[in-house]
């Protein structure tokens, strides 16, 4: 064999262990990254320092450093306004912030609440760009019960796009409230209804 000929099959052989090597971890990513979100959230609501109600509001904004990244809000808006989403482009940033504050709040609340869970993962799904985490959650007290996470690529970021919850889609939910808002009032109507939701639950 040509001096030049045995490099390139061993350049080949090399670049095949490297994109094989790559797509291993490519496939673990999503969970990986899920799971580091999930830690820092469960260390949070452990720590002792920020039981006492003086410290709450310092805790809800540790935990929402700790969890907000981990979403796509401006995706999850669009595919939840649905069809809607087209007839208002130049509103489209002022629904997006609207949206992200009221999920933020109600997301981060409902964390809040956990205490003694544990959380399982139960499976991982890769297709290109997009993926599911399947989780359950196991409480002290009470039945189990399953949180999938959708996620797709953003540069590295595996970023949440909707969560499903007991085989109950939030982005499906929202778009279905959200239409019925919208076939008897105005876009303003359903900008003050998610305003002031945001507002009542961050409270």
């Amino acid at each position: 064999m040509k001096p030049g000929s045995r490099s390139l099959r061993l350049g080949l052989v090399t670049l095949a262990l490297i994109w094989s090597g790559s797509s291993l971890s490519f496939a673990q990513m999503p969970t990986e990254q899920v799971k580091e979100t999930v830690g820092r959230v469960v260390m949070i609501l452990r720590d002792p320092t920020f039981t006492t109600e003086n410290k709450r509001a310092q805790r809800r904004e540790m935990l929402r450093q700790a969890i907000l990244p981990r979403f796509d809000f401006s995706d999850m808006a669009k595919r939840s306004l649905g069809n809607h989403w087209k007839n208002q482009q130049e509103r489209q940033g002022e629904f997006v912030a609207a949206f992200t504050d009221f999920v933020e709040n109600t997301y981060v609340g409902k964390v809040e609440s956990f205490k003694d869970e544990k959380v399982v993962f139960v499976r991982e799904r890769v297709d290109q760009d997009l993926a599911e985490v399947d989780t359950k959650i196991i409480p002290g007290k009470g039945e189990p019960f399953s949180i999938n996470y959708m996620l797709h690529l953003v540069g590295s970021e595996w970023k949440v796009y909707d969560v499903v919850i007991e085989n109950i889609s939030l982005v499906n939910n929202y778009r279905s409230q959200f239409n019925r808002i919208l076939t008897t009032a105005s876009f303003d109507e359903l900008l003050r209804k998610l305003r002031e939701k945001g507002s009542r639950v961050g409270s």
